[in-house]
């Protein structure tokens, strides 16, 4: 098994990814902070380059790759994000890239996959199962898989994030984090507790995909249908072994937002902050905003972690 990551694993890869990561904006509304009565943080990872948090986990991940992986190439499996990162970061470091992506998946996010020079491999993500697939090309091919979350290297990677924001704001009574698989809000959490070790941390996942909150009451990890959600970047089956075993021990709590509460928080950032936000970027803010004990007169950070959105499928659903 691989080893659990730790905050030194965060700042080895803050060095290592810094020539390529942007160091995202911190952005803040007076609106919002009047709607809930707190001093409000946005870390808006929709500023990364591909669009995501996703590539400091794949570009931190891939930098450690010895020679000869990086001759044989990577293999990964995503709905769009993390397929972006790996192509891009593969890219930038010269790795053959092979992306096992859904059928359903945005078309922005494949096209921007083979873009970045990514082989993308289809499959259906209610019938078929991706982890399999992915283990499948890479004993084939003799790639090295990097999964989406659960790998100390993502992990770490994804941590940098946090850590930009606690280094700029100081420290934070409480964070919310998008939570799908896991990774951005278990590298928050090495982040957090070595940076402003006070932080209330809640992780929030869709409605229709609340494995996290079930594994969190259960106490072991929950495997679920994979859930119907516009916040496609939250599609996942189950947590991590690393990642849960971090929020197991560390993250407060577990919340949801349904659909609606994304879209009408797509709507806020458009209209008040003017910036574009996918529907999983959209879940801190919608869980913050129905949840004012744990808001108000309080210092609170968002992460927005995307803004890879089919500008068809925006305008539709801010219309609907």
């Amino acid at each position: 098994m691989l080893r659990s990551p730790t905050y030194e694993d965060v700042r080895d890869a803050a060095v290592r990814i810094a020539s390529h990561a942007n160091r995202t904006p911190v952005l803040r509304s007076r609106r919002i902070n009047e709607e809930l009565g707190a001093d409000v943080v946005f870390k808006c990872e929709n500023f990364q380059r591909m669009g995501a948090f996703k590539f400091r986990g794949a570009l931190n991940a891939l930098s450690l790759f010895t020679p000869e992986q990086r001759r044989a190439g990577v293999v990964t499996y995503s709905s769009g994000n993390h397929a972006q990162a790996i192509a891009l970061a593969a890219r930038l470091l010269d790795i053959p890239a092979t992306i096992v992506m859904p059928h359903d998946a945005p078309s922005s996010k494949v096209e921007a996959t083979r873009g970045y020079g990514g082989q993308v491999v289809v499959y259906d993500r209610y019938t078929e199962d991706r982890e399999e697939i992915g283990r499948a090309l890479a004993a084939e091919r003799g790639l090295t898989l990097i999964p989406p979350y659960d790998h100390p290297d993502v992990i770490a990677g994804q941590g940098t994030a946090a850590a930009e924001l606690f280094e700029e704001v100081g420290d934070l009574d409480a964070l919310f984090v998008p939570l799908g698989g896991g990774g951005l809000l278990s590298g928050t959490t090495l982040s957090a507790r070595a940076l402003s070790p006070g932080c209330a941390l809640y992780g929030v996942e869709p409605e229709a995909g609340d494995d996290g909150r079930r594994s969190l009451i259960q106490g072991s990890i929950v495997h679920i249908d994979t859930p119907r959600t516009i916040a496609d970047g939250a599609q996942t089956q189950h947590l991590g072994v690393h990642t849960f075993e971090i929020i197991r021990r560390e993250v407060d709590d577990i919340l949801t937002a349904t659909d609606a509460e994304l879209v009408e928080g797509m709507r806020t950032f458009g209209t008040v902050m003017k910036i574009v936000v996918e529907p999983t970027g959209c879940l801190g803010l919608a869980a913050a905003r129905k949840s004012p004990e744990r808001v108000r007169g309080r210092r609170v950070g968002v992460v927005v972690s995307g803004g890879n959105v089919d500008l068809a499928r925006y305008a539709a659903l801010l219309t609907s």
